[in-house]
């Protein structure tokens, strides 16, 4: 059979859209052509592809290879696609066989020598192959994270070699155990923090509503020392929130079985850019409000965060609008966030005063917020006469001229020369002026 189709998985933002993967082997001279919108990691798979099949103990067909990844709009990234594609290729070249390709789904990068390496995104993945009623066949590594849903057949493999064994009935595969989650606490325990009575009990309230807390304090207080211990606070995740967080660590490869059903808890940098906090680029990664869904993001030295990050942040997306449908990646956190007390900075409007630095010692003072009268005349018809003369032989002092002295109401002398009484007006035709 010259034409084999393979089912795997995509990225779009946490969904997992399928992907078909259609080989088709025609006579004429031998290439390789991916069609289907492939990104650079996936038009690479062509030497991974060839380099499996050969190290794995198979032949590689010399024939014209073309393989479609479909739908066509969809963006393909990673190198989630070297399973599927090696095995249509074995599968279109009779070498497999074809008809158990359409009960699974497959999802792996291939190594040189044929082993499979983990992928990102396992764990949203599975989620969305549930309801498609077919199994999963992914690395072991992937095998483990995926198989925490509890919802999808999941197998596991190693190589190449073991997928072909279990497609044409000579191998089982085995299906992975989901591992329990480490039930000792992670985080540190308030009942360790000696006094801070007032700060307890807000962190308490913050905690059991889901709300966002501002700590303000000097440096060495215990700010950092009380939202390391806020996660610790908050109720057990259930089954669904703990697999909406696993999912979307699983987007960018940070997720760990063992620390699954905990709440994450992320402290960005404070020159983090806005792309960091909110998440974008293209292809769309999430990112640190998403990556803190369902647990505490802490905004250490929350002034030093640049104005346009905060509001973005406020937002909850980037001003920037790609030419493709946006991607939403769900967010829901209590924010804390750390201030020592450093001095209140405003931004000065055009008819405003400026800037003015307060602290807690030093009040900020109301005239300060008092806009001033908007100006009817120009800057110099509202000076002193003495302020006017003096900006004017400025500029001429600037310019290389000196004071006129009938306008600046000095007296030359009768012996002066006449080149010394007024250069500018003897430049223009003019008779200097006489004592």
């Amino acid at each position: 059979m010259a034409l084999a189709i393979a089912h795997s998985r995509g990225l779009d933002g946490l969904q997992a859209p399928p992907v078909t993967v259609e080989v088709h082997l025609a006579s004429g001279l031998p290439s390789f052509t991916l069609v289907g919108l492939p990104d650079t990691e996936v038009k690479e798979a062509r030497d991974r592809v060839r380099a499996a099949i050969v190290n794995s103990g198979f032949e590689f067909p010399s024939k014209r290879i073309t393989v479609n990844l479909a739908p066509a709009d969809l963006p393909k990234e990673s190198g989630r696609f070297d399973l599927p594609i090696a095995l249509g290729i074995l599968a279109a070249s009779s070498q497999i066989p074809s008809p158990p390709l359409a009960d699974y789904e497959f999802a792996g990068e291939l190594s040189l020598s044929g082993e499979l390496r983990p992928v990102r995104g396992a764990l949203a993945m599975a989620l969305q192959t549930a309801g498609s009623g077919k199994a999963f066949i992914l690395p072991v590594a992937s095998a483990r994270e995926a198989a925490l849903t509890g919802c999808a057949s999941v197998y596991a493999a190693s190589s190449l070699l073991e997928v072909c064994a279990h497609l044409s009935s000579q191998g089982a595969l085995a299906q992975p155990v989901p591992v329990a989650p480490e039930k000792q606490p992670v985080f540190a325990d308030l009942s360790e923090v000696r006094g801070q009575s007032q700060a307890k009990r807000a962190l308490e309230i913050a905690a059991a509503g889901g709300h966002s807390l501002l700590m303000v304090g000097p440096p060495g207080s215990g700010k950092s020392m009380l939202a390391a211990r806020l996660p610790g606070l908050m109720p057990a995740l259930g089954q669904n929130a703990a697999r909406e967080s696993a999912a979307v660590l699983s987007l960018v490869g940070q997720f760990r079985p063992e620390c699954y059903g905990q709440r994450p808890y992320r402290a960005p940098h404070h020159t983090a850019s806005a792309i960091a906090l909110v998440g974008g680029g293209n292809p769309p990664r999430p990112g640190e409000i998403s990556l803190a869904h369902q647990g505490v993001m802490f905004l250490d030295e929350l002034p030093e965060f640049d104005r346009k990050v905060l509001e973005t942040l406020r937002i909850g997306a980037h001003p920037y609008r790609p030419r493709r449908p946006p991607r939403q990646v769900p967010r829901r956190i209590p924010a804390g966030r750390r201030d020592e007390s450093l001095p209140l900075r405003l931004q000065r409007p055009p008819q405003w005063k400026m800037p003015v630095h307060a602290g807690p010692d030093r009040p900020l003072p109301r005239q300060a917020l008092r806009p001033l009268p908007r100006p009817h005349r120009p800057a110099d018809r509202g000076t002193r006469p003495a302020e006017r003369s003096a900006r004017r032989q400025s500029r001429r002092r600037i310019l290389g001229h000196r004071a006129c002295p009938r306008r600046s109401g000095a007296r030359t002398p009768a012996s002066a020369p006449a080149e010394s009484q007024c250069p500018a007006r003897a430049r223009r035709g003019r008779r200097p002026v006489r004592a």
